[in-house]
């Protein structure tokens, strides 16, 4: 009769949350593994690191040449290149932040989301006049570009917009063909992005992923950080006891 009565007790005791800052160290883990190799690319282009500069221009010259010889492919990526400027990717992330918050009531998730592509809009325009690198000079050029090379801004924010969509997504999307559908989209349009900077010749090989990492890493950096922040009460998983309250939608 004790064992029985100590277990049911156990079984309805509150479960206690970890300390809050134990919750944000996920998000202080992906803030590292995005800084680390950002900086390190940062440092080698700064630094013109011979193993890296002549790799970077060799891959550009070949990408320009393969753009050169195919003028549909050229229009290709020009459409594609102003079709994503990072003006309207992020008016289509703030397009898709108030559908979530008016259509299903995930308030929270939506300002983050919108909070978290501002954020990343200007640190990766910051991160250019840090880092100041030259645009690549090619001979016979397929396409210009104004202001610094390193990080790809395109490729930034675009990695930065679909992982933010994505999350503020992923609880709408009830089906896993849905999210999936969703992942392969998201991933193919960074995918794009990066060859299309590198086919037109306006970034290096390096700006571009240097690009694609801060993007998605601060994205998920920050999401790591808002769950830390406002953590999913253990009521909200099946399975897990606790007492009853209030279940957040936000999960």
């Amino acid at each position: 009769m004790s064992g029985w009565r100590s277990a049911l007790t156990s079984r309805d005791a509150p479960v206690s949350d970890p300390p809050r800052w134990r919750r944000l160290l996920p998000a202080l883990g992906y803030a590292a593994g995005v800084a680390v190799p950002v900086t390190g690319l940062a440092l080698l282009v700064r630094a013109r690191v011979d193993g890296v500069l002549p790799v970077d221009q060799a891959l550009i010259d070949a990408a320009t040449a393969v753009t050169r010889a195919d003028p549909g492919l050229r229009g290709v990526l020009l459409a594609w290149q102003e079709v994503f400027q990072p003006r309207w990717v992020y008016l289509a992330g703030a397009g898709v932040a108030v559908w979530v918050w008016r259509r299903h009531g995930l308030t929270g998730r939506a300002l983050w989301g919108f909070v978290t592509m501002m954020a990343a809009w200007n640190l990766a325009l910051d991160l250019k006049y840090v880092v100041q690198r030259a645009r690549p000079v090619v001979l016979d050029p397929v396409s210009h570009a104004p202001g610094y090379s390193f990080p790809s801004g395109h490729a930034a924010n675009v990695a930065a917009a679909g992982t933010v969509v994505t999350v503020m997504l992923w609880p709408v999307l009830r089906s896993r063909a849905a999210r999936t559908a969703t992942v392969v989209a998201a991933a193919t349009v960074v995918t794009v992005t990066a060859l299309d900077r590198v086919l037109l010749g306006v970034h290096f090989p390096t700006d571009v992923a240097a690009g694609v990492l801060l993007g998605s890493g601060l994205a998920l950096a920050s999401y790591a950080g808002y769950r830390g922040w406002h953590p999913v009460h253990p009521a909200a998983h099946p399975g897990r006891s606790g007492p009853l309250r209030h279940t957040p939608k936000e999960v």
